[in-house]
């Protein structure tokens, strides 16, 4: 299902919460509405956990994750850190990364198999990701972007990337990553995929904003009503994507 959800007054929900096949990271603060959306579509298939990271409520751009682990900055508290690993299923490892570009969530984007990253981020900080998340690392720019988790969304089933991402960068990443791709927007137009959108292999919440079209194209990419993705590309692209 995709589902629409906001932050106190912010439609960026990937802002501050951080989704995946084992458990969904929820900052501090927001309404009771929107942790009842969470609540309601996971909570009895995976831990809700309520955490602040470096005590900020950013919990989605300082963070990256998957069903085998979850990294995060070196500024993590070890108050953070402790209730993190009491929260978490046994089965994910938990690491902080003394990286110079600490919004993880914004320079690493992964599924459960594969992790694209910023092209300036460490030597170290791949292996760590290689070896806490078991993933094969990739660096790349999505449509000239560094910030390859805020312009585009993965799981194991697709991908949702910036909508001026060319029909070859996508391609290219479709085969890295071996899920299928479209360009495409959230929240209205927007194209920072990541902060507007969080998706698993079952589920995805995106801001209120977000139109039915884009929330079309959202449940078909992830194949969350068994929809084939090819069929996105041929009718929707154009309405989604600026041409100019």
């Amino acid at each position: 299902m995709a589902l629409r959800a906001q932050f106190e007054n912010s439609n960026d929900i990937g802002v501050f919460s951080r989704l995946t096949n084992a458990y969904c990271l929820v900052a501090f603060g927001g309404s009771e509405n929107f942790y009842s959306v969470f609540e309601g579509e996971l909570g009895e298939v995976i831990p809700v956990i309520h955490t602040s990271i470096a005590g900020t409520r950013i919990v989605g751009r300082l963070t990256v994750g998957n069903r085998r682990g979850l990294l995060v900055p070196v500024t993590t508290t070890d108050q953070e850190l402790q209730h993190l690993r009491n929260s978490l299923p046994d089965s994910v490892k938990i690491q902080r990364i003394e990286e110079r570009l600490s919004a993880l969530g914004n320079v690493i984007a992964c599924n459960d198999h594969v992790a694209l990253v910023h092209p300036e981020i460490d030597r170290e900080t791949q292996e760590i990701i290689r070896d806490v998340l078991g993933v094969e690392v990739f660096t790349q720019t999505i449509a000239g972007n560094v910030l390859v988790g805020s312009y585009c969304a993965i799981s194991n089933q697709g991908g949702l990337v910036h909508p001026r991402t060319s029909i070859e960068d996508q391609d290219e990443l479709s085969s890295l990553l071996q899920i299928p791709l479209v360009a495409g927007t959230i929240n209205r137009g927007s194209d920072v995929i990541g902060a507007g959108l969080v998706v698993n292999d079952w589920c995805a919440l995106a801001g209120v904003d977000t139109t039915a079209t884009e929330l079309s194209v959202v449940e078909r990419i992830f194949k969350l009503q068994d929809s084939q993705p090819s069929a996105i590309v041929t009718e929707l692209r154009d309405s989604l994507v600026d041409s100019t």
